[in-house]
Formats: C-alpha cells, structure tokens, sequence
C-alpha cells in the first residue's frame, strides 16, 4: 500500500536561516576521540516532510551521492576498519546504491545502522526492503516520534502512522526487536515542538505498553532525540517567535556530565558531497570539520589518525545534545532530567 502524501503544515520551511542566530556561543570547548562511528548522509530525499526535521529533507530535494562518492565511503570503511557505519538521509533507502552500500559493508564485517522512516518500507518500488534488511541484519533505527495516531500524522502527515504501524509489525514478523532474536529496532521520540523530551526510561515504558498492548508491536529500545533549532525545526521557531525562549530553554537545562558522551566525539559525518563535519547537525548549518587548516575536507582525504584529540566544532545548537538528560543519535545521554522539561507526549 503507498503512504498518503499530504505532509503536515508547514510554515514557509527553511526559509529562515539560524546559524547566523547560533554562530556565537559559549558553549564549551570539546575535543574528539578515536574514530568508532562513520555517519553517511546519502542525500536529502525523503518520502515525508516532517515538520521537525533538522536535514529538511522532502520529496523534492534532488540532493544525491554520486558513485564515486560512495566508492569513496566503502574505500573509507575498508581502509580503516569502521567498527559501525550509521546509514542516513532523508530516506536512505532512496538512493540508488543503498542495498549496495549495504551489503559491502556487511561482507566486511561493519555494523550497519539504517535510520529508517518506516513509511518507506511500504512503497512499491521497495518490495522486500524490510527482508533485505533482515537478510544482511542491519539494525533499524525507526522514526515513531509517538504512540499516539493524532500526534505523530500531525508531526509526520496524514497516514503516517497507520503505515509505520504495519511496518513496525512486518518487521516483529521478520524477528525485529523480539526476544532472542539478534535482529535490533529502535525506535526514536521527537518532541511535538519546543520542549525537551522526557525521560527517556520512563517513556520508553509508556511506549512499550501502548504500542504492545494496541498493536502487538515489540522493541529493543527507544532513543530520546531533542529537537535541533536549525532547518525546518528551526524555521518554525522563528516564524512563530519562539526562537530565543527555545534556545534559552537547551541553555539553561545544560548538563556537563553530557559532554563526555556526546556522539561528536567518537564519530564523522559524511555529507552527499563526501565532504565531512563533526556531526550531522553541524552539516546542516555548513559547519564544516577542520584539518590542517583546510575548511573543506573530503573523505577520501581525511587523515584519521590526526582526529584524535581535534577540537569539534560548536555552536549554539550544541546546547540541544547536552540539555537536561542529554540527546544524541543514539538517544538520551544521562539519566538526569531538568527540572523546565516538558513529561508530556500529547
């Protein structure tokens, strides 16, 4: 069945560039560790228009990595022996090379993480994609930003949820997030606006017994993401005025312990270009990672072994991995939470 296409409102999207608004900033200085997590943006195509979606991604974006691009990655990822490649878009699964990508990474033995929509598992001309992932036992990482159908077709668009419903059971079929099985899917919570997500333990819980107890629906985790001030999200924010309170907000529910743990610190971020940032974030805002002086560095001309102890480029929307209980693409940091976070899913 295909997914409806009417996305959520959405008020006059990335029109409103934010860095110029995060560019000064005291956030503390960062410096990077030995190099775990390969992070490849394969382009900016989705099948949805989220409204909280850092990258902006939507069916129109044309934005794609060439083949010699993605020669460079797998070169990359044979070369220096990645331990986990953490594979992303807009829809990843879009491009053309996915399965591809996929399977060399696989043979070598790397990780793969597929940060997945679920919507995409039921269009037609992506028959068996939930059974090639399983085949290759590529750990999904599932948008479902609610248990709730009104909340997240108002976040994701009409129909969303029903579909992610039948994609989240076709995967359990397949022996996803189900008990002895090696198969992981982790699911992944947004908040609905300008708040900080709630306890990642407790929630986690919540989503457990709704999603079972409705639908049947079993999983391995769920991650807690904050929402990034930058692209759509942050667009919204300052059409509607709500900017300054919001990153008041992430300042204020700072927490140092995060810092330590942060995802920048371990992982580089690929962008279609081959070009590579500190962090998926920081490639949004063009904020590019630096070596040897160079601004623009490509993959294939990146010098590992000189990362190690590198600064991370910072901004203001750093604040939004180290607010409250913390957040990165792996969800919630600590297990300490602000006192100013919102508990609320509705």
């Amino acid at each position: 069945m295909r997914v409806p296409k009417r996305a959520p409102t959405i008020l006059r999207a990335d029109v409103h560039a934010t860095f110029p608004l995060l560019r000064h900033t005291g956030f503390p200085s960062i410096r990077r560790r030995r190099l775990e997590v390969l992070q490849v943006n394969l382009g900016y195509r989705c099948n949805q228009s989220c409204l909280h979606c850092h990258v902006a991604a939507g069916p129109h974006r044309t934005e794609s990595m060439s083949d010699a691009n993605v020669d460079a990655v797998l070169s990359f990822v044979a070369s220096h022996r990645v331990a986990t490649l953490d594979i992303t878009g807009g829809a990843p699964e879009l491009h053309p090379r996915f399965r591809d990508i996929v399977t060399c990474a696989r043979a070598l033995g790397v990780r793969v993480l597929d940060r997945c929509n679920l919507t995409i598992l039921e269009e037609p001309e992506h028959c068996g994609l939930a059974e090639f992932l399983a085949q290759h036992e590529v750990e999904v990482i599932a948008s479902m930003p609610c248990y709730l159908e009104d909340n997240v077709d108002r976040q994701r668009g009409s129909g969303v949820f029903a579909a992610s419903i039948r994609a989240l059971q076709r995967l359990n079929a397949l022996g996803y997030g189900v008990p002895d099985s090696e198969l992981a899917l982790n699911l992944v919570y947004n908040p609905q606006g300008p708040s900080l997500p709630p306890g990642q333990q407790a929630l986690e819980a919540d989503y457990r017994r709704e999603l079972g107890r409705r639908y049947g629906i079993a999983f391995n985790r769920l991650f807690t993401l904050a929402n990034m001030p930058i692209q759509r999200f942050g667009s919204m924010l300052v059409s509607t005025g709500r900017f300054g309170e919001y990153m008041q907000l992430l300042r204020d529910a700072h927490c140092e312990a995060n810092l330590d743990r942060v995802m920048c610190l371990a992982l580089v971020s690929v962008d279609w270009q081959g070009l590579v940032y500190d962090c998926d974030f920081n490639q949004m805002l063009g904020l590019p990672l630096r070596q040897a002086g160079r601004t623009r560095v490509h993959l294939s001309n990146l010098e590992v072994a000189a990362l190690e102890g590198q600064p991370v480029a910072v901004a203001d929307h750093c604040y939004g991995c180290t607010a409250g209980q913390g957040s990165s693409c792996g969800g919630a940091l600590t297990g300490k939470r602000s006192g100013r976070m919102s508990t609320s899913v509705s």
